[in-house]
């Protein structure tokens, strides 16, 4: 098995290589952009707000990591440029009738985002 003294190692038989790197899949993080809070990681649900950023979240999120000073560093860069509730803009949604749901899928992702249109006050 070497190691005996009668055997060389090749240099790839004692240096490891990097590591390859695990590619993201583009439409499944699309898909979660606009399906999943940025935050709290859940589906989205009424009522959305929207930061300066252009990220999605759950309102009642927002709330409960504007209120909770111990997950301001759990959760990091996702939301440390919310300093209070006036960072964000609540979303009037509406129901998009022209969007005919996963019928016209072709094996792409499909996007939530085309069910409603976002309307917001500036």
């Amino acid at each position: 098995m070497g190691c005996d003294g009668g055997t060389i190692p090749k240099r790839h038989e004692l240096v490891k290589g990097p590591k390859k790197v695990e590619k993201v899949d583009k439409d499944a993080e699309l898909v979660a952009q606009w399906n999943y809070c940025t935050l709290s990681q859940e589906i989205l649900r009424r009522p959305i707000v929207a930061c300066e950023l252009g990220r999605l979240y759950n309102k009642d999120a927002v709330i409960e990591f504007l209120l909770d000073k111990s997950a301001e560093k759990a959760l990091g860069k996702a939301a440390s440029h919310i300093k209070s509730i006036k960072n964000v803009t609540e979303l009037k949604l509406s129901d998009n009738p022209a969007w005919e749901g996963d019928k016209g899928n072709t094996g792409s992702a499909s996007f939530g985002a085309a069910a409603v249109c976002f309307l917001s006050e500036p």
